[in-house]
């Protein structure tokens, strides 16, 4: 059993540490601009003056979500033009200020430990991470499966943007991270000539067939700000991936000791 608790030891410590850093991130990049594109959540386009009616919660992480994105609202099938969202009356938000951080940083820490978690566990499987060093090459694969190559099809998307439908998008980015994850693992330790061109085969796939797309792209939300949402969400989750890998490169030898045990023992 001691090996499943250093995996999850690691994983916590790592996760928990590079997950503040996101939220911190998030703070000062990606959540304003969250907060002015909800500002524009009305039909037409022109921005909303009372913001209270519109208040969104801040996704755990830029990566995280299926759609790849803080917040993708589903568009209406049957108005192309997006329409402001309409709530409840009875529909709960955290308000905008210290509660809505709190609610971004408890996502962010069981999103961190989650991936944490499969990055621990799937390093170890092909000998373990023996230093932060080549925790940042782990790092930056992990930044391509989940974040980089989802993205390409599916990129960040504020509120009031239009989006394909859920189910389709979820399944589209399922299916990138398992080929790319799956063509990134032939390339790097197959080492065979014909395994490397199916690994490459297996990450193009996804976007031959190319992601779910809404009826139409016609949003409230000005391309400018679009483009900065995708700029930052894309570098906060590159640094929180690098930093994650770093991190459990060098946390892995305070739990785990010598190279390879965790692989003995978990095969």
């Amino acid at each position: 059993m001691n090996i499943f608790r250093n995996v999850v030891f690691t994983a916590a410590a790592a996760g928990l540490l590079a997950s503040v850093v996101m939220a911190g991130m998030q703070a000062v990049s990606t959540d304003p601009l969250i907060l002015k594109a909800e500002t524009y959540e009305s039909v037409g386009g022109e921005p909303a003056h009372d913001h209270a009616a519109h208040d969104h919660g801040t996704a755990a992480t830029d990566a995280t979500a299926p759609a790849v994105s803080e917040a993708a609202p589903a568009a209406s099938e049957s108005a192309p033009v997006v329409a402001a969202h309409e709530h409840g009356e009875d529909e709960w938000a955290p308000q905008d200020g210290f509660e809505r951080f709190v609610f971004n940083v408890l996502a962010n820490l069981v999103s961190g430990f989650g991936f944490a978690l499969i990055l621990v566990a799937v390093s170890e499987f092909a000998g373990g991470i023996s230093s932060w060093r080549s925790g940042l090459l782990w790092g930056f694969a992990g930044f391509a499966v989940f974040t980089l190559a989802p993205g390409l099809g599916l990129p960040p998307e504020l509120p009031a943007m239009p989006a394909a439908d859920l189910g389709a998008r979820q399944v589209w980015w399922i299916s990138t991270v398992a080929a790319t994850a799956a063509g990134l693992a032939l390339i790097a330790f197959r080492g065979t000539v014909v395994l490397s061109i199916v690994g490459v085969a297996l990450i193009v796939a996804p976007h031959i067939v190319g992601a779910p797309q809404p009826a139409s792209h016609e949003s409230p939300i000005p391309p400018d700000l679009h483009h900065q949402f995708v700029v930052a969400s894309t570098v906060t989750n590159l640094i929180f991936w690098v930093l994650l890998g770093g991190l459990v490169g060098a946390l892995r030898s305070r739990f785990f000791g010598s190279s390879g045990l965790a692989r003995n023992q978990l095969a």
